[in-house]
């Protein structure tokens, strides 16, 4: 199978189709915690942003079904 290039013109299609369908969150976390992160995402064979995603996610709907004070 032949490598694809990956031109200017497929990386500014690229650029142009995240700008206009995905929003971006930068996080900081403690020294470390990236390799922690990174490490749980790879044993669960994800990648570490579906991982953070899927976390959020489940935190959310775990706190939509909480009864609140």
């Amino acid at each position: 199978m032949a490598t694809r290039k990956y031109t200017e013109a497929r990386k500014e299609g690229n650029r142009k189709w995240d700008s206009a369908n995905l929003d971006r969150i930068s996080i900081a976390v403690p020294k470390g915690q990236k390799a922690v992160i990174q490490a749980a995402a790879d044993a669960s064979g994800e990648s570490m942003n579906a991982y953070i995603q899927k976390a959020i996610s489940l935190r959310i709907e775990r706190d939509s079904q909480s009864p609140k004070d």
